[in-house]
């Protein structure tokens, strides 16, 4: 007998003014299957998740689920059938507790008062079904961004669930964290769930996933079974072409040293000394909380260092803030940009000029029609795809918004920029791009230095490496001789 799916679309199409976000798009999906959705950003992904939760309305085309077409769909609609969705962008209320989150709006009622001792004790049962060892009590604010991940999925689990939607649920995770992502995956998939997962890391797809579904540009390009098809075949087709070259070269010559760090120390940094000469992409490698990004803090200012010093160019810095750093020629692209490196509702022609607005500025007035010219340029040389210059920041796929940021940097004229996982939430193309424009500036003399969870993107960009472990140095590793082993050796050293 046919197995028949749980939720079908049927010629689903999605217009909005200028732009068809799904053209004429058929797909199934199964209970008891891990399906991916891949496809670059701009695909149709979020629209097409935006539909099946009711959040909007298809233009044209019917959605059916458990056989029966869904007339009206809205998302307490989605909800009552058993469709949820686990969102990249955490919904949690920070300083309520673990257990009033997850029964948030819905809070169980022991006369006219919530019932906080069963609320907690129902929370307790999810969260230990689920494997996650954590107290149904504790605040939010207090658990790691990983952790807080896995009670946005325990929330969604604690209603009837037939399918359910993870939008890069890997994002924030760390490793010991993503293995309790996979186990809970493999989980609902063994109690009959359709689970459909998002990602744009390929190697999480080969882990856990049965199909891969590939969109492009609105379209339904093809179904797979996971062992049926490569990552360069899923690759090709999401951006219809070949990128044989993942991590493109550039010819260039290192120069003098630029940038000196010189027994820097902090609460949790011991002793960093390192140098990085023009033109050079230094990588820093290392697991979670080995001081990866606090060492890129330190030089920044944003961290307070209880001693050590940083030079450039041979002149001793004396950096107490971001704005003593930026003054000096130093960039930082932090990992999370949407909240540290971007004013998400203001446009790309505010983001881009906010910190060159004063050099634009005559009398104290700001001449626009050279702001004008000067964020066009920009645009245009780094081929930052936007509707118009005046677009929200926030409209903007996760590659473009860091393009613009390294736009206003390049304004700037730092000597030296800091890419703090710069790919995250990038897909496959738009990372190539990235690292094209990080090639750029290193041919420009620019002082790179590139932090990245993914070895083989830090080995592809990088000419040298530094491994770090428990706040300290542990070796350095030369193009020619780095390997992943050898990273991961020195990155496990204890001292």
């Amino acid at each position: 007998m046919e197995k028949k799916p749980i939720l079908e679309l049927k010629e689903i199409t999605k217009r909005y003014p200028g732009v068809v976000a799904l053209d004429q798009v058929s797909i199934s999906f199964y209970s008891g299957e891990v399906h991916a959705i891949v496809g670059e950003n701009g695909a149709g992904k979020s629209t097409l998740i935006k539909i099946m939760t009711g959040a909007i309305s298809p233009t044209e085309g019917k959605m059916f689920f458990e056989g029966k077409e869904v007339i009206d769909n809205s998302p307490q609609k989605a909800i009552e059938m058993g469709i949820t969705a686990v969102y990249q962008e955490l919904n949690l209320l920070k300083y309520l507790t673990v257990a009033e989150n997850v029964y948030y709006n819905r809070f169980p009622k022991k006369g006219p008062f919530i019932d906080y001792q069963k609320m907690k004790k129902d929370a307790g049962e999810v969260l230990e079904h689920l494997g996650v060892a954590i107290d149904p009590a504790e605040l939010v604010k207090n658990l790691t961004v990983g952790y807080q991940q896995l009670v946005e999925i325990a929330k969604s689990l604690s209603r009837t669930v037939k399918v359910i939607i993870m939008d890069e649920p890997s994002a924030p995770l760390t490793n010991n964290e993503l293995k309790y992502l996979f186990d809970i995956v493999k989980k609902l998939k063994d109690e009959g769930l359709a689970v459909l997962y998002i990602s744009h890391r390929m190697e999480e797809i080969f882990q856990i996933c049965d199909k891969v579904s590939v969109f492009r540009d609105g379209h339904y390009i093809s179904t797979k079974a996971v062992v049926n098809t490569t990552k360069d075949e899923l690759i090709k087709e999401m951006v219809n072409r070949e990128i044989s070259d993942t991590y493109p070269q550039v010819e260039k010559e290192l120069g003098e040293v630029s940038l000196e760090v010189k027994g820097v120390t902090t609460s949790l940094l011991k002793n960093i000394s390192f140098s990085v000469r023009r033109g050079e992409r230094l990588g820093i490698a290392g697991l979670v909380g080995a001081g990866r990004t606090e060492t890129a803090r330190a030089i920044f200012g944003a961290d307070r260092m209880e001693k050590g010093e940083i030079y450039l160019n041979g002149k001793l810095l004396h950096i107490t803030s971001p704005a003593d750093a930026i003054k000096e020629g130093i960039a930082y692209l932090p990992e999370d940009r949407k909240q540290l490196g971007l004013f998400l509702n203001m446009s790309v022609k505010d983001n881009l000029l906010f910190s060159y607005y004063p050099e634009l500025a005559q009398s104290r007035l700001i001449n626009n029609k050279n702001a004008t010219e000067v964020c066009d340029q920009q645009i245009v040389t780094l081929k930052v795809k936007t509707p118009t210059r005046e677009q929200l920041i926030s409209h903007l796929s996760g590659g473009n918004q860091q393009k613009v940021i390294v736009a206003k940097w390049m304004l700037m004229d730092c000597d030296v920029i800091i890419f703090d996982e710069p790919t995250r939430g990038i897909d496959v193309g738009a990372k190539q791009e990235i690292y094209q424009l990080i090639n750029m500036l290193a041919k420009e003399g620019k002082t790179i230095i590139v932090i990245s969870s993914e070895l083989p993107e830090l080995m592809g960009i990088s000419d040298r490496i530094l491994v770090m472990a428990e706040g300290r140095i542990t070796g350095e590793v030369d193009r020619d001789t780095m390997t992943q082993k050898k990273i991961l050796e020195l990155a496990s050293v204890e001292r």
